[in-house]
């Protein structure tokens, strides 16, 4: 497995990111990973590693990159709910500045580094994301719907920008929601408009999952919830990106 750290042009400075992928000469698919509010940490690396075993190219990028590089500000080994609230009151006015123009416009700068990178097979991508980042996934996908073949999103706010944002929508879709984000209820209401929309998806709550449930460095975390996203998300991307 080869790791690097990269500086991605963008139309309002760079973004620095993490890349991993096969230490083989081929080329490989490109994911395009998102992570949630935290960040590039450990357990994003090691996601990103664990998905570019299976035989993907994996980018990272720092979407807050216009704050400074990542991290913004210490994290401890594990975010318990001790620290939860301070580092939130740290996280919120970042997050309420990354509006959906600049989400666009970083999501052209990424894509197109990502499928110029030399390890990089030509084709269509797939995008992912945790949390806020399953949001700028489904933006991502709605705004590149040549390019983007699948788009994976888990414990994300993925129907904050309304019913209409999903009709842009062309790539093959899960969604995984945390038991605490969203009653049965209103997961039905999202995939009547993911139907209305004609997307092709699977969109379901993970069983006694709270928010934030596939990162392992928090209180959150839930070892079923991380294996049941596996599950789900290889497969979407081997029937997408790949012969299989």
């Amino acid at each position: 497995m080869l790791t690097k750290t990269l500086h991605v042009p963008t139309t309002d400075g760079r973004a620095d990111a993490f890349a991993a992928f096969p230490d083989r000469g081929e080329r490989h698919p490109g994911v395009l990973m998102y992570a949630d509010g935290f960040g590039i940490r450990p357990v994003l690396r090691e996601m990103a590693c664990e998905l570019a075993g299976h035989g993907y190219y994996v980018l990272v990028p720092n979407f807050f990159y216009r704050h400074g590089p990542a991290p913004l500000f210490e994290l401890p080994e594990h975010i318990g709910e001790e620290v939860r609230p301070a580092l939130m009151a740290q996280l919120m006015p970042l997050i309420k500045a990354q509006t959906a123009e600049r989400v666009l416009r970083d999501a052209d700068a990424y894509l197109r580094f990502l499928t110029t990178r030399p390890e990089v097979a030509a084709g269509p991508v797939a995008v992912t994301g945790y949390c806020i980042g399953g949001l700028l996934a489904v933006r991502t996908a709605a705004a590149h719907p040549g390019q983007v073949a699948a788009v994976a999103a888990f414990h994300g706010p993925v129907g904050a920008d309304g019913p209409g944002a999903l009709a842009g929508i062309t790539a093959q879709v899960h969604f995984g929601h945390a038991e605490s984000d969203l009653t049965p209820e209103a997961l039905g209401e999202l995939n009547r408009a993911l139907d209305a929309a004609n997307v092709d998806y699977t969109s379901e709550i993970y069983p006694g999952t709270v928010h934030g449930f596939t990162m392992s460095d928090t209180d959150a975390f839930d070892p079923a919830g991380l294996q049941r996203h596996w599950d789900r998300l290889l497969p979407l991307l081997d029937r997408t990106l790949t012969d299989g």
